[in-house]
């Protein structure tokens, strides 16, 4: 982040004149919301907002598309209607709407080059963005410990049923909903970011009582999860192993190249999804640490918060709405071949006979395992 403090320190000083602010275009009825941090800061470079118009803009056509076909296969092929698959068709309806709201709104006011739909407006924005954004990290949490529950525990553990995924999801959004409206009651409040198009918490406020939101609410919807999928992961990745370890040695005694019973296909399948899981989980957090690391350096004033640098806060939160669709088009063998056969021209290079096979039989998991082997 401090890159782009350094980029936007010029661009700031060569722009505006020393009379006018960032906060200059702020419509009368939101200047209540503005801190008085952006008042130092001169107007910036119209060209920032064209660009992340233009960025929004195929950031929302992406996702809109991507959630929209992930939400149309899944929910009209009855092969993909498990369980652990209504966990993803969660996730891809959350950042759909994610999208749907932000998108809109930043195209609007990165071509007014400020926020100009109002203060409840505002609030609503921010909301939105927190609640999908919180929902989609616990949805991850849950297809963590779905893969968990399968790898590690294999036939130990209790199998997830409709009736479970569906309460584990109803949960998620409750809790979500719970943190974010606090800041609609008077702990924390949305306000306009610093680059005026977009609207967030408030990490700017002197008060602790208002920081407090921001470092407990970090705790339950940023590390919570991330220490949790770790360790999900890490005993994945060590029993994945282990299972690898056996079959090479069991291989080994009964004197033949390599060893793929039904039970190892399997196993090589769920594995396969599991790094589906930990890709896309990889990406949300690329997604939403920067924004995490804008609101502790506001909190904390580690750094001098200029308007640039929380555009880029807003791009790679936004951004997480588009990479799960893409990832799971690429990497899950059920989905590509309903793709193929229901929307093919959106299918790259074709659909092998495995994947097709896998969609219409779950036998079929024998040849997937071994053309991932060859």
């Amino acid at each position: 982040m401090a890159s782009a403090h350094m980029i936007g320190e010029p661009i700031m000083s060569r722009w505006g004149a020393s009379n006018q602010t960032v906060v200059d275009m702020v419509l009368p009825d939101m200047l209540s919301k503005i801190d008085p941090h952006w008042y130092q800061f001169p107007p910036m470079n119209p060209l920032w907002h064209a660009i992340l118009g233009f960025v929004i803009g195929v950031l929302g056509f992406v996702s809109w598309t991507g959630n929209g076909v992930v939400l149309y296969i899944f929910s009209t092929t009855k092969s993909l209607r498990t369980p652990s698959n209504l966990l993803v068709v969660n996730l891809a309806f959350s950042d759909f709407f994610m999208m749907v709201i932000m998108c809109p709104f930043m195209l609007v006011n990165c071509y007014n080059e400020t926020w100009v739909f109002g203060p409840l407006m505002c609030e609503l924005y921010a909301f939105f963005g927190s609640l999908f954004g919180c929902t989609s990290i616990w949805t991850m949490v849950l297809i963590a410990f779905d893969r968990y529950n399968v790898i590690v525990k294999g036939l130990s553990a209790k199998p997830l049923t409709i009736k479970k995924a569906l309460l584990e999801i109803i949960v998620v959004w409750l809790h979500a909903l719970a943190w974010t409206l606090f800041p609609m009651f008077g702990w924390n409040r949305y306000v306009p970011e610093g680059n005026m198009t977009a609207c967030g918490t408030d990490y700017l406020t002197k008060d602790w009582v208002q920081k407090s939101y921001i470092l407990v609410y970090s705790i339950f919807c940023y590390w919570m999860p991330l220490l949790t999928i770790i360790y999900s992961y890490f005993f994945i990745v060590q029993a994945v192993a282990a299972h690898e370890r056996g079959m090479r040695e069991q291989a080994k005694k009964m004197n033949v190249a390599s060893l793929r019973s039904a039970e190892a296909s399997n196993t090589s399948a769920e594995c396969k999804l599991a790094k589906v899981a930990l890709m896309t989980i990889s990406l949300w957090f690329m997604a939403w640490t920067p924004y995490l690391i804008i609101n502790f350096a506001g909190i904390f004033e580690t750094m001098t918060i200029s308007p640039l640098v929380t555009i880029w806060g807003s791009l790679f939160a936004k951004a997480s709405a588009v990479y799960n669709p893409i990832v799971y088009g690429i990497s899950h063998p059920k989905y590509r071949a309903a793709l193929n056969e229901k929307l093919p021209f959106l299918v790259c290079g074709g659909v092998d006979n495995t994947a097709q096979g896998d969609a219409k039989s779950q036998a079929s998991n024998d040849t997937t395992a071994a053309s991932e082997k060859a």
